[in-house]
């Protein structure tokens, strides 16, 4: 009988040996399996976070395409965009005026490199009297306007270089600046350059009032990556901006509404040199031909 009992004791002990090596062996799997299912979650997070991460820099690098590279020789390239609602309410306002369509347009043959050369000759020799201490500086041969500091001066007014220009150099002015049949040379037509030192808030000029001129042209005077870095032309548009590279004598021509939003990246190295020419259809924002009689 007793012999019985202790059988029975110890097949209850190995049973419960049994339950216990049991749950051990449950929570040991239970164990594995969390640590399993971590590391898949951890897994396939570090793998969707990678791919957003791809996805992020490949849309923003996207985000810029080129208009017009340097290193092309362009006869003539365009692109219509939707006019805004306020330009076509201005030009409407002037006979002869409303365009065909709102577009932006870059050509490499209408100036020749001599002509553009000239030209710079003719703004260094004004530019190097004055410096902006901050953004572009700006030379307005119609009126005389020359950066100086946080300021500007009357370049005819300084008695030193009273004779600084020729005839010979308005009459190369003059030769680029003759406005198109039924527009009329307005205010913002000057020569400007952009140094390295120019500061962020000065260099991001962005285009949104267009009442002194409707059609703006860009002439410029030097070589992106040769003569100067960074410095493009950045038309800015809903799904990506678009950039112009500066060409020597490359000229640029657009609409002045809200259709063609710009700016002017930051120039990293060099001295950018360009030359606006603006046009208007309102008689009464037009400005003279600069002429040696200004003195």
């Amino acid at each position: 009988m007793q012999e019985t009992r202790k059988r029975n004791i110890q097949n209850d002990k190995k049973n419960q040996n049994l339950v216990n090596d049991s749950k051990i062996n449950g929570i040991q799997n239970k164990s594995k399996l969390n640590e399993n299912l971590k590391l898949k979650i951890l897994s396939r997070t570090v793998v969707i976070f990678a791919l957003l991460i791809v996805v992020y820099y490949t849309q923003h690098g996207d985000k810029i395409k080129p208009f017009a590279k340097q290193s092309e020789l362009l006869p003539g390239k365009g692109q219509i965009v939707e006019c805004s609602t306020e330009y076509m309410k201005e030009v409407d306002k002037f006979e002869g005026c409303f365009p065909k369509a709102c577009k932006r347009f870059v050509t490499d043959k209408v100036v020749s490199v001599r002509e553009a050369e000239d030209l710079l000759a003719v703004a260094k020799k004004g530019l190097k009297i004055g410096r902006s201490s901050g953004g572009a500086s700006i030379l307005d041969l119609h009126s005389g306007a020359l950066s100086m500091g946080q300021h500007f001066i009357n370049i005819y007014k300084i008695e030193e270089v009273k004779n600084l220009f020729t005839e010979q150099d308005f009459n190369t002015y003059r030769a680029q600046t003759t406005a198109p049949f039924g527009l009329i040379l307005t205010h913002l037509t000057s020569f400007f350059d952009i140094h390295s030192s120019c500061h962020a808030r000065s260099w991001r000029k962005i285009i949104e009032t267009y009442k002194s001129f409707h059609y703006t042209t860009l002439l410029y005077l030097s070589d992106y990556d040769i003569d100067f870095k960074g410095g493009r032309f950045v038309f800015i548009d809903e799904k990506f901006n678009r950039t112009i590279e500066p060409r020597k004598a490359r000229l640029s021509m657009f609409t002045s509404g809200k259709e063609n939003l710009h700016y002017v990246e930051k120039v990293t190295s060099g001295v950018r040199y360009a030359m606006t020419i603006s046009f208007t259809c309102d008689k009464q924002y037009a400005v003279e031909d600069p002429n040696a009689n200004k003195y």
